[in-house]
């Protein structure tokens, strides 16, 4: 970044100044023009605001006369005005270089991928964890989210970004911080509704795309199965995507151990919740109990309408897991099915 304006962008302010000191005139539209011209073109070239506008303050020192200080506050305003517009021109291309570097990266186009994302701090040869925040309503602060990370992490190392109305972090998997400090500030900037995936740390530009759907798959499936926390690890969730591998399987355990629930009074429904309930309690039944507000009794009840209906008991290990994996099959393939 140069430290000193050059001397030709302040060409004709001596001239203005001195104009201004001998006949009181002060500067038109087009002498305007030109300082606002002069102050782009010093954003442009790296100058700091501050080296010009004490370039253009030095050039008034030693003259005299009534209109030189309002000549010297309009050509300091309008090389100010120059300068902001420039650079916010530059901050905007760069956002849609960004927007646009996210979405090749996250969908794989590999075109000067490399090259594009060292501009912005990323060494794809390292691994990087993704983190993706869904259910968020609009109200939320998420350009805030982005500068909070970037003033705690730096730039070159948090990579934030909206693609399909969900909130894609981006970080190397040696700063797994940064992931927690991303659900903290979605916790804190959203109202309850959100949900953070995150995909296991993966190597590579196609490991940042591996790592994406996975942190996609996991707030799929946590809504599929109705899971309660707010962050669902893929890391956590491996077995699901191995059950749905033979998906006739799945649908025929399914069928054939669930199906009797179905013409039960009440609907399978209740039936289900309960087993799921009592599944995610480890079987203690208090604690599925307090889950669904229901007593104790109803549980042991229910329980053993589901024994006598499929013949598995969840009390038997070898039953209860052919029961476990039958309910997660039901929510993975929305069953029933018509």
């Amino acid at each position: 970044m140069t430290s000193e304006a050059p001397a030709d962008l302040l060409g004709e302010h001596l001239q203005v100044l001195a104009e201004a000191a001998a006949t009181g005139r002060r500067p038109g539209r087009a002498a305007l023009d030109r300082y606002r011209e002069a102050g782009g073109r010093a954003a442009r070239l790296g100058v700091p605001l501050r080296s010009l506008v004490d370039a253009a303050l030095a050039a008034a020192e030693g003259l005299a006369g009534d209109a030189v200080l309002p000549t010297l506050r309009r050509a300091v305003s309008a090389l100010m005005e120059g300068y902001e517009r420039a650079q916010l021109v530059a901050f905007r291309e760069e956002e849609a270089a960004r927007r646009e570097f996210v979405d090749d990266l996250l969908l794989g186009r590999a075109e000067r991928l490399a090259e594009r994302a060292e501009h912005f701090g990323l060494r794809l040869a390292e691994s990087y964890v993704v983190a993706v925040a869904g259910g968020l309503d609009e109200d939320g602060d998420q350009d805030r989210i982005e500068r909070d990370l970037i003033a705690r992490f730096g730039s070159h190392n948090v990579l934030v970004a909206v693609r399909d109305g969900r909130l894609v972090c981006v970080v190397p998997a040696t700063l797994p911080a940064a992931v927690g400090e991303f659900t903290h500030h979605v916790r804190a900037r959203f109202a309850p509704g959100w949900r953070v995936g995150i995909g296991r740390p993966q190597r590579g530009p196609g490991g940042v795309v591996a790592s994406y759907r996975e942190a996609v798959g996991a707030l799929d499936l946590a809504d599929r199965l109705g899971l309660r926390p707010d962050v669902v690890k893929a890391a956590d969730l491996l077995v699901f995507p191995v059950l749905l591998r033979d998906r006739v399987a799945m649908e025929d355990l399914v069928t054939s151990v669930l199906s009797p629930l179905l013409h039960t009074r009440g609907g399978h429904e209740p039936l289900l919740e309960t087993l799921e309930a009592v599944f995610a309690s480890h079987g203690n039944h208090a604690a599925a109990a307090r889950r669904l507000g229901l007593s104790t009794r109803a549980i042991t009840y229910r329980l053993e309408r589901v024994r006598r209906l499929t013949g598995f008991s969840p009390e038997d290990p070898t039953q209860r897991f052919t029961l476990e994996t039958a309910v997660l099959g039901a929510r993975l393939l929305d069953w029933p099915w018509p």
